[in-house]
């Protein structure tokens, strides 16, 4: 037996860490490029007229700025806010075409996402120059800001070319002439740095779309000028910008313009030089780290509609089966089953502080009853209490500690009823309970009938919210699971069983921790069916606390995954195993594991929303929380609820959500490491009836023909 693994938090904290950092550096890095608005005109008080009245290219020659023209009858064709996936190699099949060389300056998030369309740019002898990592305006950040996006675009673009460039071309920059105080700033930074500044000649206003003889006009020269032509490859739709070319090039070749890139055209040897390896090693990183950034916000925007897909497509099975299971009124012709006796097991171990209330409610039961209760080796008073009752029609079975399947399986060899009734030993029934759970047996396939658990204690946050789940889980997904025939769980807390049925079967499974759901599997493979009666009530308790929640539902959802496992031959079964197969083990392997194990992720995206686009998360928040009050209202309606303690609905997400896919989570661990889970038992305090309504406590006395049928009944009988 491999030993259980402990709780992975630690490494479950790094990974929420890691998913976190990618969220916001896709979000405020590279989510945010080109976002803000182009900045207009200020004042330029303290530029120098050198740089108003020189040329295109800035650079730092001894003291103060110095400038460069453009040669005449030159032409230097540039591309800001790329490398873009789709437009950039549509610009570059056109300067392929032509001969021509141009110069490109890159966002280093554009560059690190497509550093194949980089390496193309520097195959095919184009030049690569830098247009800040997030096209941020440099003179309105602070020193160190502009360091860093230029520092890291650089090595971006050393990875992707081999090259360190120069080149820089500030975002919203034009014309030297209408450069203003705060361009200068920028400016200045740049070429304290030891790189160069190309600004433009003629802007062709590509990025406003005004057609492609307006861009075509806007980019030539007047006269034998040279210019440099601002353009676009990336940032949107440039399909302008690829025709326009095909015409702008011809045209210029043909009035005797050559076209060269900035370091040709100027003379400027050093323009790019080979790249450390320490360059190219860190872009790389940095490459890698943007390019995860972005897969994991796009996988996660799809598991995200996805999961809203799947929440909406549930909700609308889940009214729609609802509807179908009310309106289900049996006939007047309907069979009724003969009164018969039932028998009702108990097992129990520890319960001494529930189990008089559960035998004396099973003995108020409008049904003839005989009440076994199994003590699975009790280490409280259980068996003297039951002793002490001196209830007729009672037994008590003594057994070792084996478990409670074991214990029912004893119970079941002490039946002599074509009928029974397992309950656990904190539940309270309510007069009718026994009765109507086994009306369906007068349908000969009915193997199983589900009856409908309810939490006794529901005071407290804690106490709603299993409330809510009890509620919702039983009157909307059991009689999902009715209309569909694919019931995969008769609860312990209140089920009822054909003896005939549970022998073929070999009785209840002693190999899984959900017993309950590996017999209802077990039995509708073997062609019974398992039907839900919503009339048939129990009260039980829930869990007072996180810990003893956290244990009840460990060995839920590890016992449930090995049902499915165990049971995932039904699939390619026909008939009731063919429909549990097909139905019933995708439904909780999509909504109770898959989805669960992807909660943490959606949770962290949600709440980065929150700052990012507050309005759509409260909208999206809003809308999910409608998603689950229709459904509880339903639920609570259909079985005569208040609707009072549906307020903490809205605080589910806040630490009972993370607790469910945490179970979730660590079950799924535990299953893949091997590893066998111990029974988690949890610590009863008898307030099961809590809430239940007043319940009649006299026993109904049993006729004297079920007496004669069942000669060891009337008696309390005492057994190792």
């Amino acid at each position: 037996m491999r030993p259980q693994p402990r709780a992975h938090w630690v490494l479950l904290g790094l990974g929420m860490v890691v998913l976190l950092c990618a969220l916001l550096l896709d979000t405020f890095v590279v989510g945010r490029v080109g976002q803000g608005a182009a900045p207009t005109a200020g004042p330029a008080n303290t530029v120098p007229e050198s740089l108003h009245q020189g040329g295109p290219l800035v650079g730092d020659a001894g003291p103060g700025l110095s400038s460069r023209t453009t040669p005449d009858r030159t032409v230097v064709l540039t591309f800001d806010d790329g490398p873009d996936p789709e437009w950039t190699p549509k610009i570059l099949d056109v300067l392929r075409r032509n001969d021509v060389r141009a110069t490109f300056f890159v966002t280093g998030a554009n560059a690190a996402q497509h550093q194949d369309v980089l390496e193309r740019l520097d195959a095919e002898g184009h030049e690569v120059g830098l247009h800040t990592f997030t096209h941020v305006d440099l003179g309105k950040v602070g020193e160190t800001r502009a360091r860093v996006e230029l520092g890291q675009t650089g090595l971006v673009v050393a990875s992707g070319t081999g090259k360190s460039s120069r080149l820089v071309r500030p975002p919203y920059s034009n014309r030297p002439d209408a450069v203003d105080d705060e361009d200068l700033v920028g400016i200045e930074r740049i070429t304290a740095a030891g790189n160069l500044v190309l600004l433009s000649d003629l802007d062709s206003e590509d990025w406003r779309r005004p057609g492609i003889d307006a861009v075509v006009a806007n980019a030539t020269p007047k006269d034998t000028k040279g210019a440099v032509v601002l353009m676009h490859d990336g940032g949107g739709d440039r399909s302008q910008t690829v025709a326009a070319l095909e015409k702008l090039i011809p045209s210029l070749k043909e009035r005797g313009f050559a076209f060269q890139t900035a370091g040709e055209a100027f003379g400027v040897q050093q323009a790019t030089t080979p790249a450390t390896t320490a360059e190219r090693a860190e872009g790389t990183a940095v490459s890698l780290a943007v390019r995860f950034s972005r897969f994991v916000t796009e996988l996660l925007t799809w598991l995200v509609v996805i999961s809203s897909v799947l929440a909406l497509a549930r909700a609308a099975v889940l009214l729609v089966t609802t509807a179908i299971h009310a309106r289900r009124k049996p006939g007047k012709h309907a069979p009724r089953l003969r009164p018969q006796m039932v028998t009702v097991l108990v097992p129990a171990y520890n319960e001494e502080a529930g189990v008089e209330a559960t035998v004396r409610t099973i003995l108020s039961s409008t049904n003839p009853v005989h009440v076994i209760v199994i003590d699975d080796g009790s280490t409280d008073r259980t068996s003297e209490v039951v002793k002490s009752l001196r209830l007729p029609n009672v037994s008590l079975v003594r057994q070792r500690n084996a478990g409670k399947a074991a214990a029912l399986n004893t119970g079941l060899r002490h039946t002599r009823t074509e009928l029974v009734v397992m309950v656990d030993g904190d539940t309270v029934l309510e007069p009718q309970t026994v009765a109507n759970l086994v009306q369906p047996f007068a349908d000969p396939v009915v193997g199983a009938v589900s009856g409908n658990a309810k939490v006794g204690n529901r005071s407290g946050l804690l106490g709603r919210w299993q409330h809510i789940e009890y509620v919702i889980g039983f009157n909307l997904d059991r009689r999902m699971y009715d209309v569909m025939e694919c019931m995969p769980t008769v609860p312990g807390a209140v089920g009822g069983f054909r003896v005939e049925a549970l022998r073929e079967v070999g009785g209840v499974p002693e190999d899984t921790l959900a017993e309950d759901t590996d017999l209802t599997m077990a039995l509708e493979r073997a062609g019974w069916s398992a039907v839900y009666e919503e009339s048939a009530r129990a009260w039980t308790e829930a869990p007072a606390s996180l810990g003893q929640l956290w244990r009840q539902r460990y060995r839920w959802c590890y016992g449930t995954l090995q049902a499915m496992w165990k049971h995932r031959g039904a699939i390619f079964e026909r008939g009731l195993g063919g429909k549990l197969g097909r139905r019933a083990l995708p439904y909780l392997f999509l909504y109770q594991v898959a989805l669960p194990m992807l909660a943490p992720a959606i949770d962290v995206f949600a709440v980065l929303s929150l700052w990012t686009d507050p309005v759509a998360g409260a909208v999206a928040w809003l809308g999910f929380l409608v998603l689950q009050l229709i459904p509880a209202v339903i639920a609570f309606r259909l079985d005569g609820e208040r609707l009072r303690p549906l307020w903490a609905v809205a605080l589910q997400p806040v630490v009972y959500r993370q607790l469910m896919y945490l179970v979730v989570i660590q079950s799924v661990i535990t299953a893949l490491a091997g590893a066998v889970l111990p029974w988690q038992k949890l610590k009863r305090t008898g307030s099961a009836a809590q809430d239940a309504p007043e319940i009649d406590e006299r026993t109904v006395p049993l006729s004297r023909a079920d007496l004669h049928k069942s000669p060891h009944l009337g008696r309390a009988s005492h057994s190792a």
